[in-house]
């Protein structure tokens, strides 16, 4: 199972992840989302819809793991081939060695699939940098505002918007991404890095 608590990467600026400017509201429990502004019948509506099993009982998914975000896979999707997908629950020093093949110029969304349990969480976000492999120079990053998501006990999932593969001679090669998965409050639900080469083809 991946480590409970995560270090920063020292590739992940803080400014990169979070903006300096924006001031989380502070966190509450589902029950004090419930109570508050009960005079209101449309927001209460709302709240229930959103909330759904959530509001009658606390969702607990995996006991053994005292985090509200786990974070279970990455896969890259692409319109007719099947998705290619990385295991994020295991040893995530190892994911390096999980080379995915891009063909060239072709479209690209990424996905990722987690658990939200015991609480609600706040304004999730999707941040990558894409390194060409062997080379110490950011080609590319990645930021996606993701949402706010009530505890559920099933797998909740997030897909970016469509992305273009480099293409040209020049583009081809080893990238390497360091990716995290953070929140509102700058809680790191998990980082890590991984591979993927861009070629000529898919073969």
């Amino acid at each position: 199972m991946a480590e409970t608590e995560t270090k920063h990467h020292p590739e992940h600026h803080d400014e990169d992840v979070h903006d300096a400017n924006y001031q989380a509201p502070p966190e509450k429990t589902i029950e004090e989302i419930m109570a508050a502004d009960q005079e209101d019948e449309s927001l209460r509506r709302y709240k229930e819809a959103l909330l759904g099993a959530a509001q009658a009982e606390k969702i607990i998914v995996e006991p053994n793991d005292p985090r509200k975000v786990i974070v279970k896979k990455l896969a890259l999707v692409v319109e007719g081939r099947p998705d290619m997908e990385l295991d994020l629950t295991g040893d995530l020093t190892q994911l390096k060695k999980q080379l995915f093949v891009i063909k060239e110029g072709v479209q690209y969304k990424v996905r990722i699939d987690f658990i939200v349990q015991r609480e609600i969480v706040h304004g999730l976000k999707y941040v990558q940098k894409t390194s060409r492999l062997g080379v110490n120079v950011v080609v590319d990053k990645m930021k996606h505002m993701v949402g706010s998501y009530p505890p559920k006990k099933e797998i909740q999932f997030y897909l970016t918007p469509a992305e273009e593969a480099p293409s040209g001679t020049f583009s081809r090669g080893t990238y390497s991404v360091s990716s995290v998965f953070t929140d509102d409050d700058k809680h790191i639900h998990l980082e890590w890095d991984w591979t993927f080469e861009i070629k000529k083809d898919w073969a």
